[in-house]
């Protein structure tokens, strides 16, 4: 689904990603780990289009993506929330979400149905009608999820979904994403510190270390590389 070919990226004389390559295929579930710092969400950057690699290629379907603008890039089938969650405040919750199925509805009545849909399974159909400034952050980051999928993206990327959640609404989270991937064909690729997320969520994990990949394979086999040993020094990483 996802190609990304000998990519990298600098700002001035700072490095964020060094040439690195990798894929995702269709209905794959892959954990991206690492220290801050390292890189994850520059790779989520370019490959929403608010970042355009310096060097390499990145193909979604086969097709070159770099140098498209994000709104071309979502209605290719690319979703992806944010680690710091900005909702529309003055807008109901409901609406938030329809404001992402207009990207694939043709009418606001069927957007709103759709939107509904996802809202409920996210658990927040009692508070549709809520203003988005109203929510939790545990509630904000279940409307950031509902308003990435309205838009029924083919790869969904998730910055930090889990954070802030306590441990029966991160069990929850992870039943519902592991539903739509298995139901509904929704190939994810999530940023998580969680690390009981990701080894409960990704049968792949790619770990980066100052801008980059040092590990890829099974949850079982990264835990076990002593590069990832060593850079996770003093953290959990039990399966």
């Amino acid at each position: 689904m996802i190609h990304l070919a000998n990519i990298s990226k600098s700002i001035g004389q700072r490095v964020l990603f060094q040439p690195s390559s990798f894929q995702i295929n269709p209905g794959d579930k892959v954990g991206l780990v690492g220290p801050n710092g390292a890189g994850k969400t520059t790779i989520f950057n370019m490959l929403a289009g608010a970042l355009r690699p310096d060097d390499g290629a990145i193909l979604f379907a086969g097709k070159p993506i770099n140098g498209l603008r994000p709104d071309q890039i979502c209605v290719l089938g690319i979703g992806r929330t944010f680690q710091i969650v900005k909702p529309f405040a003055g807008l109901s919750v409901l609406d938030n979400a329809i404001v992402g199925a207009l990207r694939c509805c043709a009418r606001v009545d069927e957007a709103r149905a759709f939107a509904s849909t996802i809202i409920d399974k996210l658990g927040l159909g009692a508070k549709r009608d809520f203003p988005a400034s109203s929510l939790t952050l545990p509630d904000r980051k279940k409307l950031e999820i509902a308003r990435a999928l309205a838009t029924r993206p083919k790869l969904l990327l998730l910055d930090e979904v889990m954070a802030g959640l306590r441990p029966l609404e991160c069990d929850q989270l992870i039943a519902f994403l592991q539903e739509i991937n298995q139901r509904d064909g929704v190939t994810i690729l999530l940023i998580e510190h969680v690390m009981r997320a990701v080894m409960a969520l990704a049968h792949k994990v790619i770990v980066l270390h100052h801008g980059e990949m040092i590990a890829q394979g099974s949850p079982a086999q990264v835990v076990l590389d002593a590069a990832v040993l060593e850079c996770y020094l003093g953290e959990d990483l039990e399966l």
